[in-house]
């Protein structure tokens, strides 16, 4: 007979707590996005002008990434609005994934990115342009000092979150540009040698092509369910096994509903001298997986008959499509 396990009291509250400690989270990453968003935009006004006033293209290269990032923080922050919200009868997992969403449109923007500067670049070493690098010196500095207070505000939740790391990943990728071109307005200030400009920026677009990549491959992982990469599903199998009263464990799945929200299913074979504890055994699972591995989402089925024998991953297989009703056809003679 297959059973279902409810969690008891205090495996609630505890989640409850957790769930209140992750809404202050919400609430400081919030903050720190409306701050990168308002250092952005006065960065984006102050290159605009500034690209006008002294000529410099890469000044106007650097606003165009500017205003692409721009959209980048504000979409990222519009999904963790979403993310927010509750879960329903028909989005059973809320709307945590649209998180995964912003991750893989930040990635393809800064793709775009990297290949709009690379683009830039080849052309400027073809035509180099005189323009006032004393001026182009000044904004840029005002502009990494901007992107650095953003950067400081994000940074400090990149680590765990995936839409978080891919704006961060965005500011800094700012910060990188305006290096450049305060690099090459010192250097083309005192030799002329204005091809510089475009060395660095081919500098810039292996940095950020190189981020890109890596938030699309994460965000594709996730999309694709598979297991996180910070879990070895041995590691997992073994410390469940150990617990008091487990025989096996059976068609397991680990996967991310988003980057800090882990869920795990899996058959249990309980010992048919602890079958009356079922309960018990399945909460002290729980609790390990919750302390040890940060998987708060588990559904864990008790002991099953018919899968005793069964595979640790079981292989997921569409069911058979009916075919078609044949009719007959009369011909006549």
């Amino acid at each position: 007979m297959k059973n279902a396990h409810l969690k008891d009291q205090d495996s609630s509250c505890r989640h409850d707590r957790s769930g209140h400690d992750h809404g202050l989270l919400d609430q400081k990453i919030t903050r720190g996005f409306a701050v990168a968003i308002g250092l952005t935009a006065v960065t984006l006004v102050a290159e605009l002008v500034g690209g006008f006033w002294t000529n410099s293209l890469a000044l106007l290269s650097d606003a165009a990434h500017v205003f692409m990032d721009l959209l980048a923080l504000v979409l990222s922050l519009a999904m963790i609005r979403l993310a927010s919200f509750p879960a329903t009868d028909t989005r059973t997992y809320g709307w945590h994934r649209a998180e995964i969403f912003a991750s893989l449109i930040n990635g393809g923007t800064l793709l775009l990115i990297a290949f709009g500067i690379f683009g830039e670049a080849l052309g400027r070493l073809q035509q180099p342009e005189v323009v006032k690098s004393k001026e182009m010196f000044i904004i840029a500095c005002v502009g990494l000092v901007m992107n650095l207070i953003a950067a400081s505000r994000l940074h400090g939740h990149a680590e765990h979150d995936l839409n978080v790391r891919s704006a961060f990943l965005h500011v800094i990728g700012d910060a990188i540009a305006s290096v450049g071109v305060i690099i090459g307005g010192v250097i083309m200030h005192y030799t002329g040698w204005f091809v510089l400009d475009a060395l660095v920026s081919m500098a810039i677009v292996v940095i950020i092509g190189w981020g890109a990549l890596r938030i699309l491959r994460e965000a594709g992982h996730i999309l694709l369910e598979g297991v996180p990469v910070h879990i070895d599903i041995n590691q997992v199998v073994e410390r469940m096994r150990s617990v008091a009263g487990v025989h096996n464990i059976h068609h397991l799945h680990i996967w991310s509903i988003c980057s800090h929200i882990t869920a795990l299913s899996a058959h249990i074979d309980i010992e048919a001298g602890a079958r009356l504890r079922q309960g018990e055994i399945i909460g002290s699972l729980e609790q390990l997986l919750d302390q040890e591995f940060h998987i708060t989402h588990t559904t864990l089925q008790g002991e099953c008959s018919r899968c005793q024998q069964g595979p640790l991953v079981k292989q997921l297989s569409h069911r058979p499509r009916k075919r078609p009703v044949e009719t007959e056809h009369f011909h006549p003679h």
